[in-house]
């Protein structure tokens, strides 16, 4: 297997817990494990927990869909030998073992030998983590809040796994892209936006989530834009006061909103989205998965939001 130490534990990350298992000798002057002639490489994740890699691992695990569709992207399909049973693009991942999502098997990862598994930071448990510390088996955790981050990550992965040339090419395609989609509706009236993303409770998206500023990128006005979390809960007397010019369903075979409970929302008719039937529905995979299609997201919402600036115009 790889030579990976990881550092800066569970026991700095989550408070209460055991201290992980007593590490390797470290160097006597510098503090950092012996590595003969090997120069280690520090990553920090976003738990701030610190791994060294002495080279690139071969055997990884992905907790995610956009981690694994980052993978997919930078040319590490092959070093990836589990996933979670919701990683479905590109379609070739749907054959790779799969080790839960929410509730990863630890006995399905352990059987896999992995050098690494890289996870979100959302539904994992501090449990799962320190089992994975005490079978020195190292985690490395992702939380995209903003479009760079996301954008980071790709180019972190890259210089992880010895990609850094296609993942440092996939960002600054990406970047062009942002760019070039702001660049369209920077001038242009920013319409009110309503995104559903549940609907019992009703729930969107606020400052902090990367939806939010997507919706910002593309010429939008987010109604939930002065929220104090990312993802606030909202009851109808503030939606009828911000009165919301578009209103936008994420829709997909795992996450979204139904059909039936769109239609709920034409009862409301003295919203502005209502009376103009400015209804749109997008890809949840596109705009919930903090990978690289979200630039294909982002374009979407744009082509929403200011059909005129496009030549192809979306329909609602």
């Amino acid at each position: 297997m790889v030579a990976i130490f990881l550092i800066a534990g569970l026991a700095q990350a989550h408070e209460g817990e055991q201290p992980p298992m007593k590490r390797r000798q470290q160097g006597i002057l510098t503090g950092m494990p012996f590595m003969a002639n090997l120069a280690p490489r520090t990553f920090v994740d976003d738990l701030d927990r610190k791994i060294y890699l002495a080279k690139a691992p071969i055997r990884i695990v992905s907790l995610a869909p956009s981690i694994t569709e980052v993978l997919y992207a930078i040319g590490s399909s092959e070093e990836l030998v589990g996933v979670t049973q919701y990683c479905d693009y590109p379609p070739e991942a749907r054959l790779k073992p799969k080790v839960g999502y929410t509730h990863p098997n630890l006995e399905s990862i352990m059987a896999l030998q992995p050098d690494l598994v890289l996870a979100p930071r959302e539904f994992l448990r501090a449990d799962f983590l320190g089992k994975l510390e005490q079978l020195k088996i190292p985690a490395f955790i992702l939380d995209a809040k903003t479009i760079e981050d996301v954008l980071s990550h790709i180019q972190t992965l890259g210089r992880m796994l010895g990609r850094s040339a296609s993942a440092d090419g996939l960002a600054a395609q990406m970047r062009q892209r942002i760019t070039e989609i702001k660049t369209r509706t920077a001038t242009l009236p920013h319409p009110r936006l309503l995104y559903v993303l549940n609907s019992e409770p009703l729930i969107t998206v606020g400052p902090g989530s990367f939806i939010h500023q997507l919706i910002a990128l593309a010429g939008g006005t987010n109604i939930a834009k002065r929220a104090r979390s990312a993802y606030p809960r909202l009851n109808m007397e503030e939606v009828l006061k911000e009165d919301p010019e578009l209103i936008v369903f994420p829709v997909g075979s795992v996450e979204g909103i139904p059909e039936s409970e769109q239609q709920v929302w034409q009862r409301w008719t003295t919203l502005s989205a209502v009376k103009r039937g400015r209804f749109f529905r997008i890809s949840s995979d596109l705009v919930n998965r903090p990978g690289p299609r979200i630039v294909e997201g982002l374009e979407i919402f744009a082509r929403i939001i200011h059909p005129e600036a496009f030549e192809d115009k979306i329909k609602p």
